[in-house]
């Protein structure tokens, strides 16, 4: 119940923005959703004057038809033939009382009966607003279909009855097809309503972002509620519920996280008689905790394949994500500066840096803030699981970030800022961009989120990263020719996060450094940049040593003597020029050991060293030796 219970807190913190619009980067609304109250795309709206009298309608457009409703117990479940209407907005058959009389076809009994006696309800309560009162009084005239034919938003066919499906017959007498049938997925009958009033003499605030409206529904169907329980989420004794929301991930997700309708089957036998007894959870909490996900989801929440990684703080406040990189992290404390040389620093360093620009963070929060870490997802169109769960002290939780940013680092240029310019950043690259180098771009989302879960406790539990993912990036960056050069940097700098997240080196070159691995890849990154100084800019075809990296890393010794064969002629076109990185293959070469100098496969090592010494080389400061240095 812990993760339960901090959704609720979270509820309780943030109640000065619960019906506040919020947008997406996308534009799309979304909101901290009141108690009682859901979301439903609405298609037609209807406006109706204060004394009840029919107004105007509108077909609604895709981008604004997301409608924040009032809602029961009964209507946010209701599934095939059950009548339970939603007490203010809902479908055409349940709001128009004129929808027999044009032919719209009921299974048993009427839902306008249902509804109106529901309104009606509302709007003799003692909680009733004068909106609600005046939606009630157009309503009960029952003649709303008539009034929406007549404003040319509903169309019949010959016999005078609603047209269920478009068809090109009708444009003999109608004309172009009619918007409502690009908007609605069924025929007419399947139109979502929603009300909203009128005024000639003020600016009114639409139905369904009025605050009061909130209020008023809620104190009205709080009387309503009864059967108190303990709330095992609270520890309160208050009204409880079988009935949780649905709607988490999106506005058409049926997956419910908490369900206990299966009272034929192995869920309490042997157990349990009845599903309270399993747990009873009180209405209120319920509502608070589920619209608090809802919430952080669509605020934070990182979907992948429908399944959700979510991280957040009880206060609202932004916390860094474990699955994103160093510079979506924290971009100005992780890019290389010209005038500062980040790449020479120790992995120490780098902490000391990172753990400064995460500052900020750990100010903002207070001293009693806790990290909540979750992920969920479906395996059914019904059911939705927990699939992880951590709730951790914030110092913890950011000390676990700076650990993991400052040992699983490296050298990456993959990312673009603003201006659509690559940056050089250190640290560690995302769960997501880990997934793409070990199994390569077209990943399936499926793979993809099964890596991003398996990496969160490498992240905030400090665990070695799985053997198979490492070994994986380091077969792919070892085979360049298999991909665009593009891919290949980018899969190469993972790959070496990942090594260096075992190894602890240094991304600079380690000149002091005598293990064999290591030195096989500079003598390969060596020889790649002096065949690309020998073939110039214009030259884009990939150098012998690229060429021949994946065979280099299982056969080390032999396939070095192919590729300093292949490089005499390009020694020989460059001249004096080639001396110093000539001069540079023999020292390194001589430093590895006799017995060393064999076949035995390459560990991850040699791409540190073949990183390390290329990016070396390619750095234009103290690397241009007069007449005989190198250029890039």
């Amino acid at each position: 119940m812990s993760w339960l219970l901090n959704l609720y807190e979270t509820y309780e913190a943030n109640l000065d923005r619960v019906g506040e619009i919020e947008r997406k980067h996308n534009a799309q609304e979304f909101t901290l959703l009141p108690i009682s109250h859901t979301t439903q795309n609405a298609h037609i709206e209807i406006l109706v004057t204060k004394d009840g009298e029919f107004h105007s309608a509108r077909v609604i457009d895709k981008d604004d038809a997301s409608t924040l409703i009032p809602c029961t117990e009964e209507s946010a479940s209701r599934a095939g033939s059950k009548i339970a209407p939603y007490p203010l907005h809902d479908k055409l058959s349940y709001v128009a009382g004129d929808f027999v009389a044009y032919g719209g076809k009921i299974k048993k009994e009427e839902p306008f009966t249902y509804y109106i006696q529901q309104l009606k309800d509302w709007a003799n309560s003692p909680y009733a607003i004068q909106k609600v009162k005046s939606i009630y009084t157009y309503l009960s005239k029952r003649q709303l279909i008539k009034d929406l034919v007549e404003e040319k938003i509903l169309w019949l066919d010959e016999e005078g009855k609603l047209i269920e499906k478009w068809d090109k017959k009708y444009e003999s007498f109608i004309g172009d097809k009619p918007s409502i049938f690009s908007v609605v997925a069924g025929g007419q009958e399947s139109a979502f309503i929603r009300f909203n009033v009128h005024s000639s003499n003020e600016i009114l605030t639409h139905v369904w972002k009025d605050q009061d409206m909130y209020k008023s529904f809620i104190q009205f169907y709080n009387d309503l509620l009864s059967d108190n329980d303990l709330c095992f989420v609270t520890g309160k004794s208050l009204p409880s519920t079988e009935r949780h929301a649905n709607k988490i991930r999106n506005a058409a997700d049926k997956a419910k996280l908490i369900s206990a309708n299966d009272t034929s089957g192995f869920t309490y036998r042997g157990r349990f008689n009845k599903s309270n007894e399993v747990a009873s959870i009180s209405y209120e909490a319920s509502q608070k905790a589920h619209n608090a996900l809802k919430w952080l989801i669509n605020r934070q929440g990182k979907i992948v394949d429908q399944r959700i990684f979510l991280v957040w703080e009880n206060n609202g406040q932004r916390i860094p994500d474990p699955t994103a990189d160093a510079y979506d992290t924290f971009p100005s404390s992780s890019s290389v500066d010209t005038k500062v040389e980040k790449r020479s620093f120790t992995n120490q360093e780098f902490a000391n840096e990172f753990a400064k620009a995460l500052d900020g963070y750990r100010n903002k929060l207070s001293s009693k803030a806790n990290v909540n870490i979750l992920i969920v997802d479906s395996a059914t169109t019904g059911r939705l699981a927990v699939l992880y769960y951590r709730n951790m002290d914030k110092e913890l939780y950011l000390n676990r970030l700076i650990k993991w940013h400052s040992t699983c680092v490296w050298m990456h240029r993959y990312r673009k800022n603003n201006n659509n310019e690559y940056v050089e950043f250190l640290g560690a690259p995302s769960s997501k961009d880990i997934a793409f180098a070990a199994y390569g771009p077209k990943a399936s989302d499926k793979i993809v989120k099964g890596l991003m879960e398996r990496m969160l406790p490498c992240v905030i539990d400090d665990r070695n990263i799985p053997l198979d993912i490492v070994r994986s990036a380091l077969l792919r960056a070892s085979n360049p020719v298999s991909m665009e050069r593009w891919e290949w940097e980018k899969t190469l700098s993972v790959a070496c996060s990942l090594i260096n997240k075992r190894e602890g080196y240094r991304v600079t070159l380690d000149t002091k450094n005598n293990d064999r691995d290591y030195l096989f890849g500079r003598l390969l990154a060596i020889a790649d940049v002096l065949e690309r100084q020998a073939l110039g800019r214009e030259e884009t075809r990939a150098s012998n040593a690229i060429r021949y990296m994946n065979s280099f890393s299982k056969h080390p010794a032999r396939t070095w003597k192919t590729i300093q064969d292949s490089l005499q002629p390009y020694q020989a076109r460059l001249g004096t020029k080639a001396n110093y990185l000539s001069s540079l293959i023999d020292e390194v070469a001589s430093r590895i050991k006799i017995e060393d100098f064999n076949n035995r496969s390459l560990s991850g090592k040699y791409l540190l060293g073949f990183y390390s010494q290329r990016h070396e080389l390619y750095q234009k400061k103290d690397k241009k030796v007069s007449n005989e240095g190198v250029t890039n």
